[in-house]
């Protein structure tokens, strides 16, 4: 009987570490968090103010709020699965320069925000974000508001449409699901089986009714070009879906030249023509 009781509780234990383990890989193998910040706006020439916010269930967030003087919308950024907000500051200033305020932030574990990234916190993040920029029209029902996603950051920012009201979605280099990059990368494994994480925008997107713009390189080595195709497919209209080149991580209009005057034809379509002089 001892014997037995002591084979039990051995082979529960070593489920239990075997699971951990499982646990412990999957969100290696999703999220890189950087912490230090070595970039700010201010290098492009952007006055911007620090702001610190509270997710919905109490982490510790910080993010950059770059103001535009004559600004006819605001675009929320929700970056990839690797670095921080610094990296992104030369983003803020191509957006800058079509007449928008720009609010970047970090999810809780990157840059100055605490806590582990997870994926209901990665989307509880982007809710706390559009209550930051919301704020800034006066808690307004449906602000003017736009958000972009990179590769992670594009489930979050397709999360961020079905939850809240914005006004138009950008998806850059952004994979159908967990489940499917897992059976792309480890396809000898039976992956649903032990994937917490779902992230599952193929199944979201379909529910978004505001204007769309997608894009993907046909070359991303990471994620492949037709989980890009398929997020169009299952989009409704109003979408647009453009080819950009390079890698994974350079793709987007640094390397596709024809994307950046899609992305000026996006953002007019969904605040109005800019006017005047809007640098």
């Amino acid at each position: 009987m001892c014997l037995s009781v002591q084979w039990v509780a051995g082979s529960a234990a070593l489920a239990a570490a075997g699971w951990a383990f499982l646990r412990y890989f999957e969100w290696k193998n999703l999220y890189f968090p950087a912490g230090p910040i070595t970039t700010t706006p201010a290098e492009f020439g952007l006055e911007y103010e620090d702001v610190v916010f509270v997710s919905e269930d109490g982490n510790a967030l910080h993010g950059w709020w770059i103001p535009h003087a004559r600004a006819r919308g605001s675009v929320i950024h929700c970056h990839g699965n690797a670095g921080n907000i610094g990296d992104r500051a030369w983003l803020a200033a191509d957006f800058h320069r079509l007449g928008l305020n720009v609010f970047l932030f970090d999810y809780r574990g990157y840059g100055q925000s605490r806590g582990l990234p997870t994926e209901r916190g990665t989307y509880a993040d982007a809710r706390a974000a559009f209550e930051v920029v919301r704020a800034k029209y006066g808690d307004a029902d449906n602000p003017p508001i736009l958000v972009h996603g990179q590769s992670l950051g594009g489930a979050v920012a397709i999360q961020l449409a079905c939850d809240r009201p914005v006004c138009g979605l950008i998806v850059e280099s952004t994979f159908t699901s967990v489940v499917e990059m897992g059976r792309k990368l480890y396809p000898r494994l039976p992956v649903r089986a032990f994937i917490r994480y779902r992230y599952n925008s193929l199944e979201k997107i379909a529910r978004i009714a505001v204007p769309k713009l997608i894009s993907h390189s046909r070359t991303d080595e990471l994620v492949p070009f037709e989980m890009g195709q398929q997020l169009f497919n299952a989009a409704s209209e109003p979408r647009e879906f453009v080819a950009l080149a390079g890698t994974h991580g350079e793709a987007g209009w640094g390397t596709t030249p024809e994307y950046w005057p899609c992305v000026e034809r996006f953002v007019d379509r969904v605040f109005g023509p800019a006017s005047g002089d809007m640098q």
